[in-house]
């Protein structure tokens, strides 16, 4: 085994058991039991850098995970491999990217996103997951690689490489990366989670004897300006009510 299968095996690449049948044979990112160590966040039409560092940033910043590797993927675009040290669920895997969907890119069409693996739309007991890299791109004589982070905005007009990249350059990078560990990946779960629609109604004033939120002096709580200040600067307030306070006062910006 080579230094390079040696690395995609350590960050990606899931055990399938010995004698299984090649015909029903699962890609090598997805095991027997359709759990997964690779998820991959794809961005294209146009393969935007400026956008997609925006999660590559953030995973490190926000939520204290190691970095994803990035790679070129032709048609496929842009995109972020993230490892995990135990596989996944699929309904897990799916669930963490598409927090970081629209944490990260909610002013991107879905359309130009891809979020693997999945389910196909054409069979719903079959599995998608994004092809191995490095790889030649299928119909061209184009090929996938993975890319270091200063040179992934050169490959927005064209996200691939025209010869095959070098293997030990490529172990080379991987060998930087570290896998998301089964508590990490937890936590970022958790702070991906679901959050309430935005045009939840901010609660209602009882007739009598308001609870004010915390910090509020005695009285604020009948002054519906007040009160949505006391709302949006309780930390202990559910972020959409915060955040529906905070719209709340822009008429009173100016005031």
């Amino acid at each position: 085994m080579n230094r390079l299968n040696t690395e995609l095996r350590r960050l990606y690449l899931v055990s399938h058991a010995e004698g299984t049948d090649a015909s029903v044979a699962l890609s090598p990112l997805v095991s027997q039991e359709g759990q997964v160590r690779a998820l991959v966040l794809g961005l294209a039409r146009p393969a935007d850098w400026s956008a997609l560092s925006a999660v590559w940033q953030g995973v490190q910043a926000d939520l204290e995970l190691p970095a994803p590797a990035i790679a070129v993927a032709g048609a496929d675009g842009l995109q972020l491999w993230f490892s995990l040290s135990q596989p996944v669920a699929v309904e897990q895997a799916q669930t963490f990217l598409q927090g970081l969907r629209l944490r990260y890119l909610g002013h991107i069409a879905p359309a130009r996103i891809d979020a693997k693996p999945r389910a196909s739309a054409t069979a719903a007991d079959q599995l998608l997951h994004a092809r191995v890299v490095p790889a030649s791109l299928e119909g061209t004589d184009n090929w996938s690689a993975f890319v270091s982070s200063d040179l992934a905005a050169v490959f927005a007009e064209e996200p691939w490489l025209d010869l095959p990249p070098g293997p030990d350059a490529q172990a080379e990078l991987l060998s930087r990366l570290a896998s998301i560990a089964p508590a990490d990946f937890e936590l970022a779960l958790a702070q991906l989670g679901p959050i309430a629609p935005t045009d939840t109604p901010l609660p209602s004033l009882p007739a009598a004897g308001p609870t004010a939120p915390q910090g509020a002096a005695p009285g604020d709580a009948l002054h519906p300006r007040r009160f949505l200040m006391a709302v949006m600067n309780d930390p202990g307030v559910a972020l959409a009510l915060r955040i529906e306070a905070a719209k709340a006062l822009l008429p009173y910006a100016d005031t």
